[in-house]
């Protein structure tokens, strides 16, 4: 196991990160301790991809052409350190179960939206939640519902836009104003949009610039 002075000594995002545990429900989530930052999108946005790329590991974070196959809450953290107390890691992202698939039932959308809500507001160690969005899509009608959701539950967001080497880079800057004008009237939105491409690194330092500013551990 590696010993904490090295652990304290390697940059977070540097780290290889390890899958712990899937929450199909709240009483399956494990006891809170280190901060915690979200990620939230619609299916086949490019989550999975775009949490792989921000820890540089291949297969982390587990892609799929299904939309859809993601309906637990995944949690990982860094490697190597025990959860005991004392030994807690510094943070864990959490993947959320992907929305908006078209041919999901209602029963599981309905049990999307009671994990998902209950997570939200009863999560003293959620720090930020990023929605991702697909740039060539930009915010529909689901983000919208998802994004009163979270401003429902008081919880601070921030957008983060996908794949944005696919449109022409002159329509990203608009594509960020554009954005930043629809949220700017929603009070848990942070102000700042995050254009990102999981494909050729775009954005990627800028995202995790802005994931240690939530945790407080910008410097």
């Amino acid at each position: 196991m590696t010993d904490n002075n090295q652990k304290t000594d390697q940059p977070l995002f540097g780290r290889p990160w390890i899958f712990i545990r899937g929450v199909p429900s709240m009483q399956f989530l494990p006891p809170e301790g280190p901060l915690e930052v979200a990620f939230a999108g619609r299916s086949n946005v490019g989550k999975s991809s775009l949490i792989n790329a921000l820890v540089g590991q291949k297969a982390l974070a587990r892609t799929s052409n299904t939309p859809g196959r993601t309906q637990e809450l995944n949690y990982f953290v860094p490697e190597g350190y025990s959860g005991e107390a004392g030994d807690l890691p510094p943070m864990a992202l959490v993947d959320m179960p992907g929305y908006g698939y078209a041919q999901a039932p209602k029963e599981h959308v309905d049990a999307w939206t009671k994990l998902v809500f209950d997570y939200l507001r009863g999560r003293a160690t959620l720090k930020r939640v990023y929605v991702l969005i697909d740039s060539r899509h930009g915010i529909k009608k689901n983000d919208d519902e998802v994004l009163d959701l979270l401003d429902k539950a008081a919880v601070s967001y921030q957008i983060v836009l996908t794949k944005t080497d696919k449109i022409k880079e002159a329509g990203v800057p608009r594509l960020i104003a554009e954005t930043l004008e629809k949220i700017k009237k929603r009070p848990a939105a942070y102000p700042f949009i995050v254009a990102t491409s999981s494909e050729k690194g775009n954005g990627l330092d800028d995202l995790r610039g802005a994931i240690l500013e939530a945790i407080g551990q910008a410097t």
